[in-house]
């Protein structure tokens, strides 16, 4: 499974490209708000930033703030060409699935997003979405199980053939990213804060602390 960073600030950014298991990140309008930078300058410093780090084949995504599929899909255009890295989010209601089409047919990547249910995920891959978001912290707000959705929309996708990718996002912890993984989700978009509580576990900490403290006391008998 993938992992990219869910984040709109250039500085988080550029903490994580370097890691070596970032493969992209995506962005939306409340994260570019609370980024601080112009859109378009955020998004090209962001592609620039994961260019330096030579990671292969990576994504981001700048999502489309129009509500009529024909606006959409002129903001979509001058989204995608700042560069090829870049992914058009569209939200997905009429107007955006038929903007996901119209796109791709004219071979812009797509990342359908606010995806709450399995017949949303459905229209998407038909109308040629690259990648799918269900937002699966939210549901779980809600009271529904997101984790049960990515495996509802894992085999749909499978039975049917469908090509696009699905992104777990709204993750709210790390037991949210196992379960995507196990759920069969393509990729997760995760926040910092998660990013970096990956790597934690307190047995590994306790363990380091004990070989360090036998290796000070193995040079203390030398």
């Amino acid at each position: 499974m993938e992992l990219y960073l869910d984040s709109g600030n250039l500085e988080e950014i550029k903490e994580v490209a370097g890691s070596g298991v970032l493969n992209g990140v995506t962005t939306n309008p409340t994260l570019v708000l609370k980024g601080g930078m112009d859109f378009k300058t955020l998004i090209r410093s962001v592609v620039s930033v994961l260019k330096d780090a030579k990671i292969r084949g990576f994504t981001v995504s700048a999502e489309v703030t129009a509500e009529k599929a024909e606006d959409m899909v002129q903001q979509g255009l001058a989204l995608s060409k700042i560069d090829s890295h870049v992914i058009v989010k569209v939200p997905i209601t009429s107007e955006g699935v038929k903007a996901i089409a119209i796109l791709a047919q004219k071979k812009v990547r797509t990342n359908a997003t606010l995806c709450f249910s399995a017949n949303q995920a459905l229209l998407v891959a038909k109308a040629g979405a690259y990648i799918v978001s269900p937002f699966i912290g939210r549901l779980d707000d809600a009271g529904q199980s997101g984790v049960e959705l990515i495996e509802e929309i894992r085999e749909i996708y499978d039975t049917f053939g469908f090509k696009t990718k699905i992104i777990a996002a709204s993750i709210r912890s790390t037991k949210d990213v196992k379960e995507s993984a196990l759920a069969g989700a393509d990729i997760a978009t995760v926040p910092l804060k998660i990013f970096k509580q990956l790597y934690v576990h307190p047995l590994t900490t306790l363990g380091l602390k004990k070989f360090n403290a036998d290796w000070a006391r193995y040079n203390e008998l030398r």
